[in-house]
């Protein structure tokens, strides 16, 4: 198994591939992380703890008067609260007499083959060719009787361990959960960098790396969403890491929700890491019998660098996250009506766009905001799920029956979750949207949000949604979010710490049931773009909407954060119109093709509007991410420069799992008169296979391409771009 318990040293020793992950049962049922890293068979590193004489750390009463043991200063496996660490903690529970405590000691475990299960909420797959064991580790307060089970699962094959926690109570005393993290991970030095993924909307996932100092450095949402402007994915790195070299942690968070990562420094030069659940709108009464389960988190260790550990991320969540037939299946490349026509259509116009849709090659047609209700600006109509009979006279059926003899099946824009307090649905249960009673809710983009805490409005929503999946022949769902979450409060809720949580359970449980009820759908997820783009989300989207902002040299940016802890294969980018509608800024079109090649692939714009060389530009990038899309969402992904650092031009590659064929882009950034001669490297090749590159002649090695590089061709323009195609040589 690759689950190891050695009672004689009381050991547990988790082993993947090339990692190993161990903790240990110290003094007085205590257990202490000893080592997470490389490989290392048969070594117990509990010798690397020192147990000293720390100023002003209490030591637990049961160690009497040695006071060289202390909760303040060892690494934890999880930590306790309010007994004597005072570092950040994973928990905070609030007992029946009011005292902020618990102290979790070892109490027992079990390991078994295969990975436990998360009720009503994602977690990772296992897969046929999967080798997965689980250790249950559980941690019970003396006092209380509250334990904190804490669950590992070890795909071992994929060097992935993924962690939870589950809170059950054993007392007779109800309990209020303050505050739960899914992991805690202590190491015993502190020479890193920390990296996090930060933006706004429009320009979501930009990369920070800060050196890590004393005291906590944290980054979280409580915008009720994962939100623009924090992503729940985080990398601790060695000072000198970098794409090649380095030992790398990865920390994603399987949650849509509130979220809190924190990296401490303790004053003797330690670190911990912490994720979960934000506190600051949750609390949780856990009675006697109950059980609350955390949200699972999924950990990486690479000593490869950040290429190391994104190929790590990229295969698991490409392999063990959607079931959808769209992870194997190739994606249409559809074409999106909002840029457009935003809400000004009707069926004629949808038609004209949809056959000039069909000239350049797509093969979905979807339709955006604006075809339900009084829906003819964002202000009105939403909850109100019936066809707008005025602009779409023989509703989606028609509408959708035209597209098909065009040649394309036919896509819809849907927004579940909100209400607008100008709708039919509003005035008919204006208590179904969260708010805080005697408050006024305050709104977001002139929306209220539906209260998916409540079964009976979740259950609207599942309905409604079935109507309409079932009256047409729908292909594709947008499933869009568009504000953040604030005047959280239900009617119906006893415990408003609550809400916000159920509110999650309750986005989960109506996608769970939609998805596996409509199969052949291909749901996209979107928040105003990338605000809850997820581990949790592509969970049951093949593929989410990476952010609003269409334009090609912000997007630069955009997916190559994106692309640190997701796959390519879950970026929804598409094709836009110049001048720009968020930037102003105008791109070659060849440009904006390469750059959204680096998705999903799709067109937003009216292509109508084209004219016949657009046509045909449009028709050639169809037919070359037709031609590359394997390669693009099943080969490993390679980040050749930074847009952040490399002032002359941006680059990426795909490198087929054999290495015998390679897809590298560029893109001109900046440009001078009279330029040096730049060259692109490649990286991820066979070094002594020798491969020919489309449109030029002879045949290069593998360590040539990857030392010496491509010449960039002189002469090309600021925002120019192209791409590489490269084939190994027969031998």
């Amino acid at each position: 198994m690759a689950i190891l318990y050695e009672s004689g040293k009381k050991t547990f020793t988790l082993q993947t591939q090339n990692t190993t992950y161990q903790m240990k049962i110290a003094q007085y049922g205590y257990v202490v992380h000893t080592y997470y890293g490389p490989k290392a068979e048969d070594e117990d590193f509990s010798y690397l703890i020192r147990h000293y004489d720390r100023g002003f750390s209490p030591n637990p009463y049961e160690a009497g008067n040695d006071r060289t043991f202390s909760l303040d200063v060892l690494p934890q496996e999880f930590s306790s609260c309010g007994v004597g660490d005072f570092r950040i903690s994973g928990i905070e529970v609030k007992n029946h007499d009011g005292s902020i405590a618990f102290c979790g000691t070892y109490a027992g475990h079990r390991i078994y083959p295969g990975k436990y299960g998360l009720e009503g909420m994602p977690s990772l797959r296992v897969r046929e060719e999967d080798h997965v064991d689980t250790l249950e580790l559980v941690l019970r307060d003396a006092v209380t009787g509250v334990e904190a089970v804490l669950l590992y699962g070890v795909f071992e094959e994929k060097d992935i361990i993924t962690r939870t926690v589950r809170i059950e109570n054993h007392g007779d005393q109800a309990v209020q959960l303050e505050k739960i993290m899914s992991a805690v991970l202590d190491f015993m030095d502190s020479d890193y960098d920390w990296i996090s993924f930060n933006g706004r909307h429009a320009m979501e996932r930009g990369m920070q790396r800060i050196p890590l100092s004393f005291g906590v450095q944290s980054f979280g949402s409580i915008r009720g969403t994962s939100s623009h402007q924090h992503n729940p994915f985080a990398v601790l790195c060695e000072k000198n890491a970098c794409e090649d070299y380095g030992n790398c942690y990865g920390f994603s968070f399987m949650y849509s929700g509130d979220f809190f990562c924190g990296a401490q420094k303790d004053p003797f030069e330690q670190t911990r890491v912490v994720m979960g659940i934000h506190p600051e709108h949750f609390s949780w009464s856990v009675k006697p019998g109950e059980v609350f389960q955390a949200p699972e988190m999924v950990l990486a260790f690479s000593e490869h660098g950040f290429t190391g550990l994104t190929h790590l991320y990229h295969d698991i969540y490409r392999r063990n996250l959607c079931d959808s037939i769209y992870m194997e299946k190739r994606r249409p490349i559809l074409l999106n009506s909002w840029e457009a026509a935003y809400f000004d259509f009707n069926y004629e116009s949808l038609i004209e766009i949809a056959k000039a849709s069909s000239e350049i090659g797509a093969d979905l047609f979807v339709l955006d905001d604006g075809w339900f209700g009084e829906r003819n600006s964002d202000d009105a109509a939403l909850g109100d799920w019936q066809v707008n009979e005025k602009k779409l006279p023989g509703g989606l059926k028609r509408l959708s029956e035209e597209i098909k003899r065009l040649g394309m099946d036919f896509g819809l824009w849907v927004e579940p979750e909100m209400v607008s307090e100008d709708s039919r649905l509003y005035r008919q249960h204006p208590d179904w949207c969260l708010h805080m009673q005697g408050r006024p809710s305050a709104r977001g983009r002139y929306q209220l949000v539906l209260d998916l805490s409540r079964k009976e409005v979740q259950d609207f929503v599942l309905d409604f949604m079935r109507n309409i999946l079932d009256e047409s022949d729908i292909t594709y769902i947008k499933w869009d979010m568009n504000r953040s979450l604030c005047n959280i409060g239900s009617a119906a809720a006893k415990e408003q710490g609550e809400v916000a949580h159920r509110y999650m359970l309750g986005v989960y449980r109506i996608l769970e049931e939609l998805t596996k009820e409509y199969p052949q759908v291909l749901f996209e997820g979107c928040s105003g773009g990338g605000g809850r783009f997820d581990a949790a989300m592509l969970y049951y989207h093949p593929q989410i909407w990476c952010s609003d902002n269409t334009d090609a040299i912000n997007r630069l940016k955009i997916q190559y954060g994106t692309s640190f802890g997701y796959p390519v294969s879950a970026m929804g980018a598409h094709v836009s119109v110049c001048p720009n509608h968020q930037t102003g800024r105008t791109v070659p079109l060849k440009t904006r093709g390469i750059v959204a090649m680096s998705g999903t692939f799709g067109y937003e714009l009216d292509a109508s509007r084209l004219d016949e060389e657009e046509k045909r530009q449009c028709r050639e990038m169809t037919e070359d991410f037709r031609r590359f899309q394997e390669l693009i969402f099943q080969g490993d992904y390679y980040r050749l420069t930074s847009p952040y650092e490399n002032g002359a031009f941006t680059a990426w590659a795909f490198v087929a799992k054999d290495k015998k064929s390679c897809l590298a882009n560029l893109v001109i950034t900046d440009c001078e008169a009279n330029d040096a001669q730049r060259y692109m490297r490649l990286r991820g090749l066979e070094k002594r296979q020798r491969y020919r590159i489309e449109g030029m002649e002879g045949s290069y090695s593998g360590q040539a391409l990857m030392q010496a590089g491509i010449p960039v061709p002189c002469g090309m323009k600021e925002y120019d771009a192209a791409w590489y195609y490269l084939t190994a040589e027969e031998i």
